[in-house]
């Protein structure tokens, strides 16, 4: 257990926060298998203050995902600072935290995520702009810099600590990068004995194994998965309990796979409706069949799917066939 500010967080396991995925039936799904933190995906600040219909709806939280990190972006301070309030005071996220590691060109153009990368000075000002005005702890997440050649990872952690962030999250990765190449965590490291605040590690936890290496190797308060809990809550729960006890829990069954599946399903259509869940979930299907043998035609089926009856049949048949198959092979 460790705190963001006066949030008390009851793991050191943390959900990344993802665009297009992060929503309450995918954050939920994974609180319940032991998430000590959830962080929703990324809100522009302009299209919440602008009253966009989908951004509003992303606002919705779940009292069973709590406690939780709601993240804005933005590139102005106006604007970042009027969306940081409408935040505090009118949903029950627990921490406000604010992209500045989000590497895609439409957000740098805004001036926003990554872009904050190259100027300490504004992680100062815009962070502490936020600060002053809200009651719920910020946090901020960001990378190690933009490109080999700029690296301020260290400076960037000490302004946004003097800033009175209350917590910081660092991927292990330039801009540059992307999602590709390898996690620096030594720069990881150094941020962590840089500031006194909580600091979260991130980048190619893969593995419980790997999650505790991080730990012991940057001494970092937390562990951020993100991409490897696509279709794999498991690898949260398997991860929580191997820090814990030091035991290798196995991974899930075909049929329970499948059966998480579905209630992410269900939890998506109750959220954004039927039309939309389903079209949505045929990517989190593929994540939740990804290593299974013989996916092929589930997966051909699913993209064909526009209906919850069609594609809850799909998943059923995929189990009765496993089944079948298992019960061949032990005749």
């Amino acid at each position: 257990m460790f705190k963001i500010g006066d949030v008390e967080i009851g793991n050191r396991v943390v959900l990344a926060p993802m665009a297009g995925v992060c929503n309450a039936a995918f954050r939920l799904t994974v609180k319940e298998f032991g998430a000590g933190l959830v962080c929703a995906e990324m809100i522009s600040d302009k299209a919440l203050l602008f009253g966009n219909e989908k951004t509003m709806r992303m606002l919705y939280i779940d009292e069973n995902e709590r406690p939780l990190s709601l993240q804005i972006s933005g590139g102005e301070k106006d604007t970042l600072v009027e969306a940081a309030k409408y935040v505090d005071r009118n949903t029950t996220a627990d921490i406000i935290d604010i992209n500045m590691g989000c590497p895609v060109s439409k957000i740098i153009r805004c001036e926003a995520g990554a872009r904050w990368l190259l100027d300490p000075e504004k992680i100062y000002d815009m962070v502490s702009a936020v600060v002053e005005n809200v009651s719920k702890p910020v946090t901020v997440k960001m990378r190690i810099g933009w490109d080999s050649a700029h690296i301020y990872a260290v400076e960037n952690a000490k302004m946004a600590e003097k800033a009175g962030a209350a917590a910081i999250s660092m991927h292990g990765r330039t801009r540059e990068q992307m999602y590709e190449g390898t996690a620096d965590w030594d720069i990881i490291r150094q941020v962590k004995e840089a500031v006194s605040i909580p600091v979260i590690g991130n980048g190619d936890v893969t593995s419980p194994e790997l999650a505790e290496k991080m730990l012991e190797e940057t001494g970092v308060d937390a562990v951020m998965i993100g991409r490897e809990a696509l279709g794999n809550p498991w690898m949260i729960y398997r991860t929580v309990h191997y820090l814990e006890t030091g035991d290798l829990a196995g991974e899930p069954e075909v049929e329970e796979k499948m059966e998480v599946l579905k209630l992410h399903m269900d939890r998506l259509i109750h959220l954004k409706g039927e039309k939309v869940a389903v079209m949505e979930m045929r990517k989190h299907a593929s994540w939740y069949l990804k290593g299974i043998k013989g996916n092929g035609n589930m997966r051909k089926a699913i993209n064909q799917a526009e209906t919850r009856e069609a594609l809850a049949g799909i998943i059923d048949g995929f189990i009765d066939e496993h089944q079948g198959n298992n019960k061949q092979m032990t005749v």
